[in-house]
């Protein structure tokens, strides 16, 4: 009998794993063809948005709608090929035009040449890429000549380069043009459909992400100068605690805690987008090693532009983000000095106060001895002063009494007794306070 897993337990995510890596296949592109690619920024509620767009293309071209959304749809229109990509911070459209007119000039015709009129202007989300590709085959000499290639890119400077061993030659500028659009043009000498369709893809791909790598360079030109400010304020504190001079520590924490808070803003607002940033600088560098590209005498090659322009602006993100973490744990080494301080003044304070405190223990001791003297012979007093009414009164009632005599005996023998009272009340309270 054969095998089966019909009686084993299977992952649920066993099947979406197998199909992750199949999820963006590779497109398969004819020669010619024009392509455009947009990538847009989104939120949730901007994809809801996208997908009901998506279907409204759909209507418009005659064709069923999808009824769930996925990571990569791809969708052939006769002539017009839709693919569309979701990914964690950005959708991306590619359109294809099939078949283009030969004769017309390069980019006089495009990928979205054939959408309907007035659907792509109702695409939410914030643009971040949009470039065309003009991709033909090699025909002649002319096709080659530089001035035939610059007069489709308004004069600006080209970079370009033959990859995969000279199956093509790329050209493109790396910049917008008049009509809002990036462009590139793949010239195909030998390769075959599968091998184009790579190809572009990779340059799609290096676009896009270079341009979302590039997003994080704003934010940490705006955030140097504050923390050069922050940076000579800390310096200036740190300083003065070497120093030891007479400063006031609570002060000096308040602005080190006011420093810390600021630190930790930045970085909530910016640690996302310069750890995108180098995720994205790495995706460009393995798409750029994927091109296999030789040097086109006279240009950079788009590796070479790309270390050259796009590489010191990712380690300018990258300084800056160590910088901040360079900068909290500063603070949190001078707040700790502080803090130290601080405790140290306060448990001098507590010293003070306990001696303080001590010193009048004893002399609140000193003055209790002192009382009980004068409480011995307050109480011997109205002792004795009971005694001789108690013995006027005997004496009044008929009882023949020396009264002097008493009292003059009564007087040593009380104080004695009144004394020796007093002290073992003492002596008991202080028993207790031992014991507790």
């Amino acid at each position: 009998m054969g095998s089966s897993l019909s009686a084993l337990a299977i992952h649920p995510l066993r099947d979406d794993l197998y199909d992750e890596l199949h999820s963006r296949p590779f497109q398969v592109l004819p020669t010619p063809a024009r392509v455009t690619h947009i990538a847009v920024l989104t939120t949730p509620e901007e994809r809801d948005s996208q997908f009901q767009h998506l279907q409204e293309l759909h209507r418009l071209l005659g064709h069923p709608e999808p009824d769930q959304e996925v990571s990569c749809f791809e969708k052939t229109f006769g002539n017009l090929r839709v693919r569309r990509e979701m990914h964690m911070e950005f959708a991306s459209y590619t359109f294809i035009n099939l078949d283009p007119a030969e004769t017309g000039a390069p980019f006089a015709e495009t990928g979205i040449s054939l959408l309907p009129d007035g659907w792509l202007d109702k695409l939410t989300g914030t643009v971040i890429a949009a470039f065309h590709i003009h991709l033909q085959t090699q025909a002649g000499q002319g096709m080659e000549d530089l001035d035939y290639v610059r007069q489709h890119f308004e004069g600006l400077r080209l970079v370009g380069s033959s990859p995969q061993e000279g199956a093509a030659r790329v050209w493109g500028t790396f910049q917008l043009h008049s009509d809002g659009f990036g462009r590139f043009m793949v010239m195909n000498h030998h390769m075959s459909d599968s091998q184009l369709g790579r190809l572009t893809q990779r340059l799609m791909e290096i676009e896009t992400y270079r341009l979302m790598s590039l997003l994080a360079l704003p934010l940490a030109r705006e955030t140097s100068p504050t923390l050069n400010e922050m940076d000579q304020k800390l310096a200036v504190i740190t300083q003065s605690l070497a120093d030891n001079d007479d400063v006031d520590e609570p002060a000096l924490l308040a602005e080190l805690t006011a420093i810390a808070a600021r630190i930790e803003a930045f970085r909530a607002h910016s640690t996302f987008r310069f750890s995108a940033t180098r995720a994205y600088h790495r995706l460009v560098l393995a798409r750029l090693e994927a091109l296999r590209e030789d040097e086109l005498s006279g240009h950079l090659t788009i590796t070479e532009f790309m270390t050259r322009r796009l590489t010191p602006a990712v380690k300018t993100c990258e300084a800056v983000s160590e910088r901040l973490e360079d900068l909290s744990r500063r603070v949190d080494r001078a707040s700790d000095m502080m803090r130290t301080r601080v405790e140290l003044a306060i448990q001098s304070q507590n010293q003070q106060l306990l001696s303080s405190m001590d010193r009048r223990s004893k002399i609140q001791l000193m003055m209790q001895h002192t009382v009980e003297g004068f409480s011995v012979v307050a109480i011997t007093y109205y002792l004795i002063g009971l005694l001789k009414l108690g013995l006027e009164s005997m004496y009044d009632s008929g009882f023949d009494l020396n009264k002097s005599l008493i009292l003059g005996i009564a007087i040593p023998t009380v104080m004695a007794l009144v004394y020796l009272g007093v002290r073992t009340v003492h002596h008991r309270f202080i028993r207790m306070a031992k014991g507790q």
